[in-house]
């Protein structure tokens, strides 16, 4: 099995999300996060330019080769986008390898860890009985743990409770 093509999608209005996707000459196909906050376009122009050309007639199952390769032939220093770009290829890979055995990645790693996983909600207000009410919801959700938050009068824009201004139609800005 060889990689034929693997292609860079940008995509998403307002901000950028950086996706490879990697081909084999079988038909597989798999997928790998390339995201940069901030700086998306640099690691899909690195991916691009310089990873793409380095992965096409590479063997897909040697996942561990293909790293050394990428990480240690840089002719630059390794820095957050040119590890954002191994990253992706490494994801992608494994997708493939996933797809291949016919199970989840997971399960290659090693199965499972954990049969359930706490989580939160996240409970905002404009004011105080805006915030109860959100409260009694996400206990009503089945929240164990809850992220409160509040606005403060006289703060027109306050991180966490502008998306419950705009459910109302209201503006924060």
């Amino acid at each position: 099995m060889k990689i034929v093509a693997a292609d860079v999608v940008v995509s998403s209005p307002s901000r950028n999300f950086v996706t490879l996707k990697i081909t084999t000459d079988e038909g597989f196909t798999g997928l790998g996060d390339a995201t940069l906050n901030g700086r998306e376009l640099a690691v899909a122009a690195y991916l691009t330019e310089h990873v793409v050309p380095l992965l096409v007639g590479r063997d897909p199952h040697r996942i561990e080769d293909t790293w050394q390769f990428l990480y240690r032939s840089a002719y630059w220093r390794r820095g957050p986008v040119t590890m954002a770009a191994i990253a992706a290829v490494d994801m992608a890979l494994w997708d493939i390898k996933g797809k291949v055995a016919g199970l989840p990645v997971y399960q290659l790693l090693g199965g499972a860890s954990r049969t359930a996983l706490r989580t939160y909600g996240h409970a905002s207000g404009r004011d105080l009985p805006e915030l109860f009410d959100s409260i009694r919801q996400h206990l009503e959700e089945g929240y164990k743990s809850i992220r409160v938050q509040t606005s403060i009068p006289g703060i027109k824009a306050l991180y966490g409770v502008a998306a419950q201004a705009q459910a109302t139609g209201e503006r924060y800005d």
